[in-house]
């Protein structure tokens, strides 16, 4: 049982009337596999570079990261100099992704896996959670509530969504929409980081805890990250909420702007 359900469970019984609950505490998540962050601007960096807890440790050893596959890594020892490289390589990777069944539980629930859209070319990259179910009925990320209030965001900030390139940690649907555990997110590994290799992005929003955690192998929460730039590889990163979060959170949309702008002015210091 998941801790988001632990949480509905019990918030479930005291609006029942039963007050005397136990408390409940859950592990944190696992770190992933991935490079850690390092500030490259603003403020200090934040508690996600200390060492992991002893919990944290004994839950990354249960996770195993699976063999890389061998056409994968051929087809991402290539260079990337086109467009048109850059196309057909994420094609290859996605037909890839089609075959996989890492997951079985993932595989055997899903209608189709979500790979991504967007620019190849494209010098920012959207990295959320998981295809919904609208995502795993349509085979492109960000497409049901979420993805229309980032529509909203994209077109906000002065972009068109064919501009960006847009993906998830997962390309499979969990089931009930969980949050992607631990061995999936590292199942799922090898093809996120082919798309970052392949795309090469300048910089990389994360929308959400898991899409932050996971990239960043960190077990911050987004709260905390959010609001300067961190670094993956040669990309800038920048951490702000899941959409969802703000369908459910009216508030949190304030935040996610100010990051927004933070990240526009950013581009134009860039691009001066």
């Amino acid at each position: 049982m998941s801790g988001r359900t632990v949480r509905q469970y019990l918030q479930m019984l005291a609006s029942a009337g039963i007050r005397h609950l136990p408390t409940v505490r859950l592990p944190a998540p696992a770190p992933k596999p991935g490079r850690g962050p390092t500030t490259v601007q603003r403020r200090p960096a934040p508690d996600a570079t200390a060492a992991p807890s002893s919990t944290a440790l004994m839950s990354k050893s249960t996770v195993r990261v699976p063999e890389a596959r061998a056409d994968a890594a051929e087809l991402l020892n290539q260079s990337f100099d086109t467009q048109e490289a850059k196309t057909s390589a994420l094609c290859s990777l996605s037909k890839m992704v089609a075959d996989c069944r890492r997951c079985s539980e993932l595989a055997d629930s899903r209608t189709q896996t979500v790979f991504g859209v967007g620019n190849p070319n494209a010098r920012i990259m959207f990295i959320g959670e998981a295809p919904g179910a609208d995502e795993d009925r349509q085979g492109e990320p960000f497409v049901g509530p979420a993805g229309q209030l980032l529509n909203k965001i994209i077109t906000a900030s002065g972009w068109k969504r064919e501009d960006l390139y847009i993906c998830n940690v997962l390309r499979c649907r969990p089931p009930g929409n969980r949050n992607p555990l631990p061995q999936e997110a590292a199942n799922c590994r090898e093809f996120l980081d082919g798309q970052i290799r392949i795309v090469d992005p300048d910089y990389i929003i994360c929308w959400g805890t898991v899409a932050a955690q996971n990239l960043l192998n960190v077990e911050t929460a987004v709260g905390k990250l959010r609001g300067r730039f961190l670094s993956y590889g040669r990309a800038k990163v920048l951490c702000t909420y899941h959409p969802s979060y703000l369908l459910r959170n009216e508030s949190a949309k304030k935040l996610v702007w100010e990051d927004m702008k933070f990240f526009l002015k950013e581009l134009e210091s860039a691009d001066a």
